[in-house]
């Protein structure tokens, strides 16, 4: 029998390459692979060269171009937009035994000065995020500007203890990286505003069957995010400007994060948010997400 979701993967791969963004594998060193959804060569390369670069980086349910499909059409016309797959997500993994989000990062700074990217607006939503606050942190001559949505700089223990006492969780694998029909609900519930009911189970066991590739190592880079309180430092010295992009019914990190992070920031932050949204809003609700994103792009572009 047919999976619905590779079907609906396959289908969103078409419209990708239709509308002149393909894949590219990029070795990052021996025995690391990243993919990444680059522009194609057009006919004009020197207006593709002068598009400003974004690169929106996924959060942990879903690869990259899944996740953002509805950012990278809205986007495309005006930016060269790039969408990696981190590393165990689509077609990345590595053979290194590193899972921090500093090693994402790494990787991500390689492949995309591989890919001749020398300045970009990271664009990254929950652990994109977190890989973002590296990249930026980081390479500075690399990252201009970043948005930021449900996510925080590192997560910290009390972080994590307020958000999962509050979700009724006792680990983020349990909500992150489910192995039941009831599970994986469970996970699309806690990351909406809104969750549908009538969504037939045979979809969520096909989601199952395919979306959940590299279990062992995607739960070790769980447990590399965690992070004792009294080991975080915050970093007060990123001279990229930043904006907070977040769902006000947000389950997972909720408003007062958002502030708490942007108080954090200081002055270099702004902080915008939709209503009726939850952690996922760039899928919830795509048109608002993008009226937002477009905007603050121009600003951070111009």
């Amino acid at each position: 029998m047919v999976n619905f979701v590779t079907v609906l993967k396959s289908l969103v791969q078409t419209l990708m390459k239709f509308n002149g963004i393909e894949p590219k594998k990029v070795e990052i060193e021996p025995g690391t692979v990243m993919n990444f959804w680059v522009p194609a060569k057009s006919k004009n390369e020197e207006e593709e060269t002068q598009k400003p670069n974004v690169v929106l980086v996924h959060p942990f349910g879903l690869d990259g171009i899944l996740n953002w499909t509805f950012q990278v059409l809205a986007l495309k016309s005006r930016y060269s937009v790039y969408v990696p797959d981190l590393l165990f997500f689509g077609d990345s993994a590595t053979a290194a035994g590193k899972r921090s989000p500093e090693f994402q990062a790494e990787c991500l700074a390689t492949g995309l000065r591989k890919l001749c990217v020398e300045k970009c607006v990271v664009v990254g939503l929950s652990y994109g995020g977190m890989v973002g606050f590296q990249m930026a942190k980081m390479y500075p001559d690399l990252v201009a500007a970043m948005v930021v949505s449900g996510s925080v700089e590192a997560l910290t223990e009390s972080i994590s203890r307020r958000s999962l006492e509050k979700l009724g969780f006792r680990r983020w694998s349990e909500v992150l990286m489910p192995t039941t029909v009831e599970g994986l609900k469970d996970m699309f519930r806690v990351g909406t505003y809104w969750f549908p009911w009538c969504i037939p189970n045979w979809i969520f066991e096909d989601y199952l069957e395919v979306m959940f590739s590299h279990r062992k190592e995607r739960e070790e880079l769980l447990e590399a995010l965690d992070v004792r309180d009294e080991d975080f430092t915050p970093y007060y010295h990123y001279h990229q400007r930043i904006y907070l992009l977040w769902g006000d019914s947000d389950k997972i990190f909720d408003l007062e994060v958002a502030h708490n992070l942007k108080e954090q920031l200081g002055e270099k932050a702004k902080l915008e948010y939709m209503k009726k949204a939850g952690h996922l809003c760039q899928l919830e609700r795509p048109f608002a997400f993008n009226a937002h994103l477009k905007q603050i792009l121009v600003s951070l572009t111009a």
